[in-house]
């Protein structure tokens, strides 16, 4: 967007919820030049101000301090790493002749059974793979506990844990409405266009979630477990 006479790249970033009638909505736009923890809170306490009393499982890209500011904001919240997102940052390490093979060996450790099984199988692919990309294997291993938090839930509730993918295609269904612009005057030139993009992409969020009957009751067994 043109901003003093030149252009600069700006960020719009989107929280994507789903309710307890396992209907989707979009809870809001922040647009914002950097990702930082003080950004981040106080885009969590505008969400708390707004009503927002607790949320359970939050899944996130990782961003900047965003994991430790949920826990302050919402301390009892589960926050899960994209595990999309370690993929691709993980392959960002790895030439083309590779990939298959290590994307392969990846599925191995976020399809285990359990989260026994997902450390065995990342012991394995760190065997095969840390000699030659390093890096990406450190990656896994840095963020575990952050990337293994879906293991804690019954199967049929991972799928919807351990991605944004989400919030992926409702990013996909805006860049149509956007990508022929080249710049945008102001703040409220972007974030109008933003808007009018996710309410047109909204318009079919009329049913809930694949199999929300199923995961609904997964979800209230784990509470009543909870609260004893």
């Amino acid at each position: 967007m043109r901003e003093n006479s030149r252009v600069v790249n700006k960020t719009v970033y989107i929280a994507v919820g789903l309710r307890r009638d396992g209907k989707k909505e979009v809870l809001d736009l922040w647009l914002g030049k950097n990702e930082s923890a003080s950004f981040w809170m106080s885009v969590l306490t505008d969400m708390k101000a707004r009503g927002v009393k607790d949320i359970l499982i939050t899944a996130t890209d990782n961003l900047n301090g965003f994991t430790d500011t949920i826990q302050n904001v919402f301390p009892q919240s589960r926050t899960q790493i994209c595990v999309v997102h370690q993929i691709r940052n993980a392959c960002r390490y790895v030439v083309w002749k590779d990939k298959k093979e290590f994307t392969a060996d990846m599925k191995q450790i976020y399809d285990a059974p359990t989260r026994e099984a997902a450390e065995a199988a990342l012991n394995d692919f760190a065997l095969k793979w840390e000699g030659k990309y390093a890096y990406a294997v450190k990656s896994w291993r840095d963020n575990w506990e952050g990337l293994t938090v879906f293991f804690d839930f019954p199967v049929e509730i991972r799928r919807i844990i351990y991605t944004t993918n989400l919030i992926e295609n409702l990013n996909g269904k805006i860049r149509k409405y956007t990508r022929n612009k080249l710049s945008f005057p102001t703040d409220e030139a972007v974030m109008k266009s933003v808007y009018l993009a996710v309410r047109e992409a909204t318009k079919k969020w009329t049913r809930p979630v694949r199999n929300w009957g199923l995961i609904l009751n997964q979800f209230l067994l784990l509470l009543t477990h909870l609260l004893g």
